[in-house]
C-alpha cells in the first residue's frame, strides 16, 4: 500500500508548464540574440584588447628572462621561437612564450615596435581597415591605451 502511495505522489511538469517555459526562453532570445548581433565589431575590438594583453605578459616574459625586450626586427615571431638575429637571448625559455601569434579579429598581423614611441614597446592593431588611424570600427587600438 506504501508503494503505491509513493508513486502517486510522484510528480513532473505538465504539458502546459514546459510550454511557457518555452515560451519564455523563447522572448528572451529574441530579445537578447539581436543586441548581442548588433555588437561584432565591438566584439571584434574587445577580442583585439585581450589578445595585445596576451602579448604584452609574453613580451615581459620574455624580457624577465633575458633582460631585454624583442627588437623591432626580431618581431613578435620571437615570443614563438628563439631569435637568430639581432641578440640572441641567452635563457630562452624551451618551448617559447607563445605557441603562436595570433592575428588580429580582422586576420591582420599586430604591429610590434621596440623601442616603442610610447613605452619600451609598442604593440598595435590598425583596425577593421587594417591602415593607421581611423575612427569608430577602423581606430587603432594602441597597447599603450588599453586599461
Amino acid at each position: 500500500m506504501q508503494q503505491e502511495k509513493m508513486f502517486n505522489d510522484q510528480r513532473g511538469f505538465t504539458l502546459i508548464e514546459i510550454l511557457v517555459v518555452v515560451v519564455i526562453l523563447g522572448i528572451l532570445a529574441g530579445i537578447v540574440v539581436p543586441k548581442l548581433l548588433d555588437r561584432p565589431d565591438e566584439a571584434r575590438r574587445t577580442k583585439a584588447a585581450v589578445q595585445i594583453k596576451s602579448i604584452e605578459e609574453a613580451v615581459s616574459l620574455f624580457k624577465l628572462d633575458n633582460g631585454f625586450y624583442p627588437t623591432t626586427e626580431q618581431g613578435l615571431d620571437a615570443l614563438v621561437t628563439k631569435p637568430e638575429r639581432g641578440r640572441i637571448p641567452k635563457r630562452y625559455r624551451d618551448g617559447g612564450y607563445l605557441k603562436k601569434i595570433p592575428s588580429d579579429p580582422w586576420e591582420n598581423k599586430y604591429i610590434y615596435l621596440s623601442p616603442g614611441i610610447h613605452s619600451e614597446y609598442d604593440v598595435i592593431s590598425y583596425g577593421a581597415d587594417g591602415e593607421p588611424g581611423g575612427e569608430g570600427n577602423d581606430a587603432d587600438i594602441n597597447s599603450w591605451e588599453i586599461e
